[in-house]
């Protein structure tokens, strides 16, 4: 898979530059229990890595998980809603212990069981609050095969970067569907390592440099430091505290290192055109279909821009500043309830801003159109 000049069309689907553009920035394990419609993730990352373990739930795959990157392993796993619900208890301990990992979060209609064999964008509320005290992980939405490739990467390098686990969000039809895709157009991926501790003085897991967020890194069973990792309250030595102002001081770093890297890893396309007062926006797969009707409404000659959300969470602030910009904000997403909205402005939705949603079915451009009176 390498950029050059030569069109190398193949018939593909995204779970397979999803699992190759991790195994190549440096994920060497994959851990799962398999689930509906993340199944071909684990079929190709037991192929694909170094190391694969079948797990028998999804609990046990979080903590072997978390079990690997304490050794210096970056594990990845790919799960659906139900499989994710399991998971979230060993999520918050990994990012308490500040275990680096990547979860591949295939949506599917809910709630509980749902459909398993029916797409959805509607775990995005789920995972603005999954962790304990509103703490944030980030989290990267997939909506071009391009995506595929770039993201899956970049997730697992915020991973290392910031010695936390990270959500990869994608959905269904993205990561099932086959189509034709010129493989050339693919950046080669760089491997990332984990930013170990090189020091002479006794080794503290939970002590940073003065302006650095995330500490350095050594495996249990180095040979030469004693590592503590801790899933309570604790100092920057990984002992046990009640809520003394070091332990009160680690915490709050813990919140502080996804949000202010967030500027590293704002991701999103903006297409903006000279004189438009209409903005559609929209994410993950129904991006397709926005991307289509601002294409033919400007084939008629009407002017409308487009904004595709990449980064979830933390939500950045320039989509809202972005979105200010326009008289009217058209925001498309498979949901019935505004996710993304509620996400960027909570109680406080703007007059201006009109939702389009879906259940059970991905959004047309059509019923993007029925707000044809607002371009």
């Amino acid at each position: 898979m390498q950029n050059n000049s030569v069109e190398k069309k193949v018939l593909i689907e995204g779970s397979l530059l999803i699992t190759e553009s991790m195994a190549r920035a440096g994920a060497d394990s994959f851990i799962g229990y398999p689930i509906t419609p993340a199944n071909l993730l684990y079929l190709y990352g037991s192929r694909r890595m170094p190391l694969m373990l079948p797990a028998p739930d999804e609990i046990t795959t979080l903590q072997w998980m978390s079990g690997l990157a304490a050794t210096g392993r970056i594990p990845v796993t790919a799960t659906s809603f139900p499989g994710f619900a399991l998971m979230v208890e060993s999520i918050n301990m990994a990012f308490m212990m500040e275990l680096p990992m990547v979860i591949v979060l295939v949506q599917r209609l809910g709630p509980a069981t749902g459909t398993a064999t029916c797409g959805s964008q509607g775990d995005i509320s789920l995972l603005r609050g999954m962790i304990s005290g509103g703490h944030q992980l980030p989290v990267l939405c997939t909506s071009s095969f391009e995506d595929c490739w770039s993201l899956p990467a970049r997730a697992v390098s915020l991973a290392a970067e910031l010695r936390t686990p990270v959500v990869l969000l994608t959905s269904k039809e993205e990561v099932m569907t086959q189509k034709s895709f010129d493989m050339s157009l693919l950046e080669e991926i760089t491997p990332v390592k984990l930013k170990s501790y090189e020091g002479e003085e006794t080794y503290r897991p939970y002590m940073v440099k003065e302006g650095e967020l995330s500490p350095p890194f050594l495996p249990v069973a180095n040979g030469k430091w004693q590592v503590r990792l801790n899933a309570s309250t604790h100092d920057t030595n990984g002992i046990l505290q009640h809520s003394n102002e070091e332990a009160m001081a680690n915490t709050r770093r813990l919140d502080a290192k996804a949000r202010e890297k967030l500027k590293d890893y704002t991701y999103y396309q903006l297409d903006e055109q000279e004189g438009a007062r209409t903005i559609v926006v929209s994410y993950g797969i129904t991006a397709l279909a926005a991307r289509d009707v601002v294409y033919s409404m400007r084939e008629k000659g009407k002017k409308v821009s487009l904004l595709v959300v990449k980064t979830i969470l933390p939500v950045p602030a320039v989509y809202a500043d972005i979105m200010a910009n326009y008289h009217k904000v058209i925001v498309a997403e498979e949901n019935i309830n505004a996710q993304l909205v509620d996400l960027i402005y909570g109680v406080q939705r703007p007059e201006n801003v009109v939702p389009v949603g879906s259940i059970g079915k991905m959004i047309t451009p059509g019923e993007i159109l029925k707000e044809e009176d607002c371009l």
